[in-house]
């Protein structure tokens, strides 16, 4: 199994199990889990159905590693759209790890392609997300459309700010 998704999957289960943040062992971290920052998003299904995804745009922990950790907890119990997971569904969670690029803003929906970025809105205070390559999301209207409700930003809003990112997606 891919190490960022073991490293998720094993904090998730501590977490859960025991109440406990997971420390891994030195081996089971890559180099650049140990060494870099960079933004990143657990996202949890179950039987295909979304059922956590929280992460970082930017990064917030001393590395890569760090952010996982805490992503994997937060998308498992704080994500304010589903109940906390249980242990009696841990065997059935499929999980992914996006690990983030640093954001480029750009001027137009042109730039972006809804396969290959992922998009960041932003007016003021609210911001919102969507990773790239998601099922069901086929064009970038649809993708804008989603990330600035995620934001509360009204679809007719104007001056509203575009980031495009690349992620590298590490899945079971």
């Amino acid at each position: 199994m891919d190490l960022y998704v073991q490293l998720a999957r094993n904090t998730i289960g501590c977490y859960i199990r025991e109440g406990q943040i997971y420390r891994p062992l030195a081996e089971e971290l890559t180099e650049e889990m140990r060494s870099s920052r960079a933004g990143a998003f657990v996202s949890i299904h179950k039987h295909g159905e979304l059922r956590g995804c929280i992460g970082t745009i930017e990064p917030v922990r001393k590395n890569l590693a760090q952010e996982i950790i805490f992503n994997a907890i937060s998308a498992s119990t704080r994500d304010p759209r589903f109940e906390p997971i249980g242990e009696e569904e841990l065997d059935q969670l499929e999980i992914s790890v996006d690990v983030l690029t640093t954001p480029q803003p750009i001027s137009s929906e042109t730039e972006l392609d809804v396969r290959r970025y992922g998009v960041i809105v932003e007016k003021g205070y609210r911001r919102g997300l969507l990773l790239p390559d998601l099922e069901g999301v086929d064009n970038v209207a649809y993708q804008v459309c989603i990330a600035k409700r995620k934001a509360g930003i009204r679809e007719d809003e104007q001056g509203v700010c575009l980031y495009r990112f690349e992620v590298i997606r590490h899945e079971q």
